[in-house]
């Protein structure tokens, strides 16, 4: 079972690798299509049934089992051993079915997506190294290899969102999310530094470091938590890092789909999870983590509420529902966190992927306002993205309910009302914004006219895959108040901290998150069912929210020009007039002294005679001097 591991991780890689050969080979050979589609989701899929084999033994095992694989030591500096290994406990368990299983699905909807695409190769290669990136991520057993994963999804990131490379704003995207990732990955690495050199000589494993965690300062260990978050920050796209994520959506829409859903922006809630007994020992900072949270949630959420890109509204969906999960886990509940990841990965896969289908089917089209009427047009997109409206909404069975509920409900138990009211708040804005979209896209008066572009099986029925997925999970979560037993919280036994609710107050907290998404639907309804107009401009707030509050622009002014000025200054002063200006000082002192020195070896033997009488004189005076005094 153990070798299982390595595989899931490798199979991704290698096929990856393949793609990327075979690409650069015959970069233009459209005879190695099929080729390209059946490598790049059969690795995937591959990586699922093998991931159902390690979640099987690990249902079957008692709740601390662990499942081990060393592939080979890469490291060993002193007391530094690293080995490339992996290791697979019940958490892992649950990231692995998730990434696998909607990864494939996602494949299988690019195969559709981006079937007519320059570059389907160069595409399944890049989108298979992000799989096995997230994989090695979350399969590593120690913290280095999952820095290596961490800083692969990165490069991956970068190489997809650039897919569209012959456009400079696709590439100035590309490098925003990278860079804003490398500036959260600078605080993620001193904080492992600092980590490893507290535990010296006692072993870098997860499991070594839990064991001797409890030995270190408390301030330290405060101080790691808060550096790891900063690298957390920047890939889960929170406050301040989180700029990124909505100019991300330049590249193609299943990109967006794997990067919300399976891989990356999840990757900083793992982590947090992963290193749940350190959080545990500074809960101050996790306050600080789910303070964070919620007002990334409620910032994402207003933004939300009044774009016009139906793909940036999802990406600001997505880091508000992020938000939630950092509620959870800063609070200690790190179950609800990740529950709430694992019912997030269904409906938002399926809101990226239905808007994708609206965009191919409207030649490409991606403002809201330019749509409409799409229900009878595309019926099977409209039901699946209305069940996951309703998913994502918090409105029962659907699984974000469940997910979303337990959450709030920890946050109220653990009495930090200013969160939770926070977080209510925020429910009522995710189902206004959301129905927003539905009602304009499906519901309002049609703006499209022509044909709309058929659409292939591969990109509809994985669609209803993922709605079954919405409408049931939840119930996996569904706990003592609503009849059940919580099946996830049971099998996924992380050390979560105690939140005791009554059965009672778990009731009207319940009523009252579905009322305030009600509200939400109604005023959506009210303003956007029959016709939609996109707004005008005209105050001051619309203004700012519709521009995100103007962050880019200040980022823009106080960070970027300041450094571009200080790279010029730097370049003109220092470099230009200060280090090159003592070189050229020197260079022409070495040019003085040698013209000095050319005039001795001029070439005229004359001068070369006059020099060898003047040595012999001098010798003969010196020699003659020193036997005078003899």
């Amino acid at each position: 079972m153990s070798s299982l591991l390595i595989w899931i991780v490798l199979i991704p890689f290698a096929s990856a690798a393949l793609l990327g050969f075979l690409h650069l080979l015959l970069p233009k050979q459209r005879s190695l299509h099929a080729l390209y589609t059946v490598s790049g989701i059969a690795a995937p899929f591959i990586s699922a049934l093998m991931s159902l084999a390690v979640g099987w033994e690990l249902f079957n095992s008692s709740d601390d089992m662990m499942i081990h694989a060393i592939a080979f030591n890469w490291i060993t500096l002193g007391d530094l051993s690293v080995n490339v290994a992996f290791m697979a406990d019940r958490l892992t368990a649950v990231m692995l079915f998730f990434i696998t299983f909607i990864g494939t699905l996602i494949h299988i909807y690019a195969a559709g997506y981006m079937k007519e695409e320059e570059g389907y190769g160069k595409f399944f290669s890049f989108f298979n190294l992000f799989m096995g990136s997230m994989l090695l991520l979350v399969l590593s057993d120690n913290p280095i290899m999952m820095f290596v994963g961490w800083e692969l999804v990165g490069l991956s990131s970068y190489l997809l969102i650039g897919f569209y490379h012959q456009e400079s704003a696709n590439m100035k995207a590309a490098n925003k999310a990278f860079i804003l990732n490398r500036v959260g990955d600078f605080g993620f690495i001193i904080g492992l530094a600092l980590l490893f050199t507290a535990l010296e000589g006692t072993g870098y494993t997860f499991e070594a470091i839990e064991a001797n965690i409890t030995t270190l300062d408390s301030s330290l260990v405060a101080v790691i938590a808060m550096l790891l978050f900063v690298g957390a920050m920047g890939k889960s796209a929170q406050i301040p890092l989180y700029v990124w994520l909505p100019d991300a959506m330049a590249g193609p829409t299943p990109v967006s789909a794997l990067i919300h859903a399976a891989t990356m922006v999840t990757a900083g809630v793992y982590m947090v999870a992963r290193f749940a007994f350190l959080y545990n020992e500074v809960p101050q900072v996790g306050v600080y983590i789910a303070t964070i949270g919620a007002v990334s949630a409620l910032f994402a959420a207003l933004i939300a509420s009044y774009q016009s890109d139906i793909k940036k509204i999802l990406a600001y969906s997505t880091m508000s529902q992020l938000g939630y999960m950092f509620i959870a886990v800063g609070l200690g509940a790190y179950s609800s966190g990740i529950f709430h990841v694992f019912t997030h990965a269904f409906f938002k896969a399926l809101l990226f992927m239905g808007a994708g289908a609206v965009i191919i089917a409207l030649h490409h089209e991606q403002n809201i306002f330019k749509m409409g009427g799409l229900k009878k047009k595309l019926p099977l997109v409209y039901v699946t993205m209305f069940i996951a409206t309703l998913a994502i909404s918090g409105i029962p069975p659907f699984a974000g309910f469940f997910s979303k509920d337990a959450i709030l409900a920890a946050a109220f138990a653990s009495e930090h009302y200013m969160i939770w009211g926070m977080g209510t708040l925020t429910a009522m804005l995710t189902a206004f914004y959301m129905f927003r979209l539905l009602f304009i896209v499906f519901f309002a008066e049609g703006k499209m006219d022509g044909k709309l572009n058929p659409l292939p099986r591969t990109m509809t029925w994985p669609l209803v895959v993922l709605a079954l997925g919405s409408t049931t999970v939840g119930f996996l979560g569904l706990n003592e108040a609503y009849g059940g037993t919580n099946i996830f919280s049971s099998f996924i036994a992380l050390p979560d901290l105690s939140h005791h609710l009554s059965h009672k107050s778990e009731y009207l907290l319940g009523m009252l998150n579905v009322l305030m998404a009600v509200m939400g639907m109604g005023l959506a309804y009210r303003l956007y069912a029959k016709s939609a107009e996109e707004p005008q401009v005209n105050n001051v707030w619309r203004r700012a929210v519709v521009n995100k509050f103007y962050i880019d622009e200040i980022y823009d002014t106080v960070i970027v020009r300041t450094l571009r000025h200080l790279s010029v200054f730097t370049d003109k002063i220092i470099d230009q007039k200060g280090v090159d200006g003592i070189l050229h000082v020197a260079v022409s002192g070495y040019k003085s002294a040698g013209a000095a020195f050319a005039f001795l070896q001029n070439g005229k033997v004359r001068y070369y005679a006059l020099y060898i009488l003047s040595g012999l004189s001098v010798l003969s005076l010196l020699l003659l001097n020193a036997l005078g005094g003899m």
